[in-house]
């Protein structure tokens, strides 16, 4: 592994320190206080206060950054060309459910360009980091996405809309799809991981609709530092304004990117990378 950045460490020390008070919640998760944000989107006070540790340990180490929050949304430093860009909880709803199935992540944007990118597991203890040029690792270990070569021999993952969404029709055409030419589909639920995984060989594709930027910033770069291909779904390079992703290895992309697109009619120039 190579030597670590200053950007890095104070994204894994702000992650660790904030992962602590999270798996301390979910092992008392039954007397969290929920409250209702929208249908089927719940937020808890474990999202609103691992954000605030966040905030808080990110401040301290560069004070003059901004940030994108999930919870708190923009905030404006003396430097708007440097971005953190924040969820506190990917898998809100396994975590308030008693499912050990979620993440923090944060990415660091410079002048529009994603830098470094941090996805923690803190019930698996899993730590994906990616920078720029220097690769995609898991803990100390070098990221490659998989090497499998058909479609036939595939497992790919995907989100499914639930109450509040309206991305329901296009997302069972790309899901009946899938199911007729892959070796299984899975959904979990938190997309973070959902793209940590496929850097780390652990699925050959994923796909989503409808996600924000602090779903896909730190996902976007560790697939692309693990040798695989991201674009939304008419290929090009719109995903973090779009909130539509394809991420794949490097030898299914096209085949699985012709099929996604094909089964919702949507025709584009192929533009990932």
């Amino acid at each position: 592994m190579p030597a670590t950045s200053p950007i890095l460490v104070v994204m894994i020390a702000a992650v660790r320190k904030a992962a602590r008070k999270l798996v301390r919640d979910f092992g008392e998760v039954e007397q969290l206080q929920v409250s209702l944000k929208g249908p089927a989107d719940f937020v808890s006070q474990a999202d609103i206060q691992t954000e605030k540790i966040l905030h808080e340990e990110l401040s301290r180490a560069r004070p003059d950054f901004s940030f994108l929050l999930e919870e708190g949304g923009v905030i404006t430093g003396k430097d708007p060309n440097n971005y953190w860009i924040i969820d506190p909880l990917d898998g809100t709803i396994n975590f308030l459910h008693g499912l050990p199935h979620f993440a923090i992540s944060i990415a660091h944007e410079s002048s529009g360009v994603l830098n470094a990118g941090v996805i923690y597991d803190p019930i698996r203890d899993e730590m994906f980091q990616a920078e720029r040029g220097n690769g995609a690792f898991l803990n100390d270990h070098r990221l490659r996405v998989s090497a499998r070569r058909t479609l036939e021999d595939s497992v790919l993952a995907t989100g499914i809309p639930c109450l509040g969404h309206d991305h329901g029709p296009a997302c069972l055409d790309m899901l009946s799809a899938a199911m007729g030419a892959c070796a299984g589909v899975r959904r979990f639920g938190a997309a973070t991981l959902d793209l940590a995984y496929v850097a780390a060989g652990r699925y050959e594709g994923f796909w989503e609709t409808g996600l924000k930027p602090w779903d896909l910033a730190a996902g976007i770069l560790l697939v692309r530092e693990a040798g695989g291909m991201v674009s939304d779904l008419k290929g090009g390079k719109t995903m973090m304004k779009s909130g539509d992703i394809i991420a794949t290895n490097d030898l299914l992309d096209q085949p699985i990117t012709r099929l996604l697109r094909d089964a919702t009619g949507k025709k584009g120039k192929q533009g990932k990378g």
